[in-house]
């Protein structure tokens, strides 16, 4: 299982490539409450173009989850760690719910290491201390993370979806049900703290933003706002709910594939 070390914790990642040594890179950043497997729908289709680094969050999957609360600039100083680790100068990101609030600030802060940049079922600023706050002490608790499963759950896809496809929706909440509740919680505080609408604005790269029309975590109002905040970028609005990549897993890989194939 290869970990890097990055920042004093230890992030778990993967490589996923048919594409060859010379191929861009592409990285894949996670959900809240999510892990690298999230990616799954893409990873064949992404792989056959570029080099995928996918890696868990700090406090999710694999990687470590040490005390937090956890900052915006942690989870973005690990992918910058983590690419200087593994030698990349420059990719691609693409980035969903929380992993997009971390790539606004990837983008604005570090603008000589992504190239273009996609920012899925997100904001640059994500709900309020009233939603954090007591998720976070929920999450601390005994038991905490299967308490919060089928809420949460029930907010990342329609009903209609849901009813469809009982197998991805197990994999799913088994994933969220046993995500470390202090690291959950940790992030939860690094969301809750970030507003990046400011530095959202700074932002030059090209960028893709994409939302749910049903999504009732990051609303496709907020993602309009956001792509409002950078000049050129490029919005798309798919008929589903928060984890649109897997709801509407071929349209979103089109885009997303179309968006990065495109020529400076």
């Amino acid at each position: 299982m290869p970990l890097a070390a990055v920042n004093g914790t230890r992030i778990h990642y993967r490589i996923d490539t048919a594409a060859g040594d010379s191929a861009p890179w592409l990285v894949l950043s996670n959900s809240l409450g999510a892990d690298i497997s999230m990616w799954a729908p893409q990873v064949e289709a992404f792989a056959a173009k570029y080099r995928v680094l996918r890696y868990d969050t700090r406090g999710h999957g694999h990687s470590d989850a040490p005390p937090g609360p956890y900052t915006i600039d942690q989870l973005t100083g690990d992918v910058i760690g983590l690419l200087d680790a593994l030698g990349i100068g420059r990719a691609h990101y693409c980035g969903l719910s929380m992993g997009g609030l971390t790539g606004i600030a990837l983008a604005a802060r570090h603008p000589e290491r992504f190239a273009r940049v996609v920012l899925s079922n997100t904001a640059a600023l994500i709900g309020s201390d009233a939603v954090w706050t007591p998720r976070a002490a929920k999450a601390r608790e005994p038991g905490g993370m299967a308490a919060l499963t089928d809420a949460v759950i029930a907010r990342w896809f329609t009903a209609d979806f849901a009813g469809r496809e009982p197998l991805v929706l197990a994999n799913i909440r088994d994933v969220f049900r046993h995500t470390s509740g202090d690291g959950y919680a940790a992030n939860c505080e690094a969301i809750r703290d970030a507003d990046l609408r400011a530095e959202a604005k700074t932002i030059k790269a090209p960028v893709l933003v994409i939302t749910g029309t049903h999504d009732q975590s990051t609303a496709a109002a907020q993602g309009r706002e956001l792509a409002g905040y950078v000049e050129g970028s490029r919005y798309v609005e798919l008929d589903a709910a928060h984890l649109s990549n897997i709801e509407k897993a071929g349209d979103y890989t089109r885009y997303v594939l179309e968006f990065l194939g495109e020529q400076q």
